[in-house]
Order: structure tokens, then C-alpha cells, then sequence
């Protein structure tokens, strides 16, 4: 049985290949390099320059810091614009339009903040 060159034969019942010896050279070349460059990777020596940026995102990241300083600011925020409210003699419609529409976005905010959960970023698993 005559096969085209580059082509695979062999018994399939005894478990055998038949491959051309220079074509089953250059895979196992292949692999070879292929291995090289995965240690190349995985050497220590191959620092990211900026894995430090990366550890200072993901602290931020999983510690939440913009959104509880958002919620801190706008609490401390709310508490003045309470007592300046009720510290008026005789309210105007526009000054409760302005409280209601401040405690209205603090429900908001609120709401944001505890439906939310931390999504798992690129690189981290589950």
C-alpha cells in the first residue's frame, strides 16, 4: 500500500502509526521548542513591571475603596443637609424637593452598593 508522502498509515487493529522519520523529527522539534518557550515563561527571572500596579488594583478592587468612600461622603453629607433642613423656621417646596431628592439617591446609592458583589477580575479564579 503506497502512501502519499507526509501522509499517516498504519494498523489500527496493533495499536502502530506509520510516519515519515524526517516529519516525526520536526514534531518532536516542534515540541521541544514548545516546551522551552513554556519554561521561558514560567522562569522567575520574567518579571512583570508592573505586577505592582496589579496587586494595588486588585486591593482596591477587593477591598471596595471607591464605593464605600462614595457612600462615607455622601452619608456625611446627608447628615448636614438633614439638620440644615430641619434647623429652618418655614421650609420652601424647593428646599424639601431638595432633601427628598437627596434622601431618594441615598436609598439609590444604598441599593447600588449592597446588590452589588465583587465579580472575579481577569487572571483571578472563582
Amino acid at each position: 500500500m503506497s502512501m502519499p508522502p507526509g501522509q499517516f498509515a498504519g494498523d489500527m487493529d496493533r495499536n502502530e502509526v506509520e510516519i515519515d522519520l524526517n516529519k516525526f523529527m520536526a514534531l518532536l522539534q516542534e515540541k521541544s521548542e514548545l516546551k522551552d518557550r513554556i519554561r521561558e515563561l514560567e522562569d522567575i527571572n520574567n518579571v512583570n513591571p508592573y505586577q505592582k500596579v496589579v496587586f494595588l488594583a486588585q486591593t482596591v478592587d477587593s477591598w471596595r475603596i471607591f464605593p464605600r468612600a462614595f457612600l462615607s461622603i455622601y452619608m456625611f453629607l446627608l447628615y448636614f443637609a438633614t439638620f440644615w433642613f430641619m434647623d429652618l423656621p418655614d421650609p420652601s417646596l424647593e428646599q424639601s424637593g431638595l432633601i427628598s431628592v437627596l434622601v431618594g439617591a441615598g436609598a439609590a446609592w444604598f441599593g447600588l452598593y449592597a446588590g452589588t458583589h465583587k465579580a472575579p477580575t481577569a487572571g483571578q479564579k472563582d
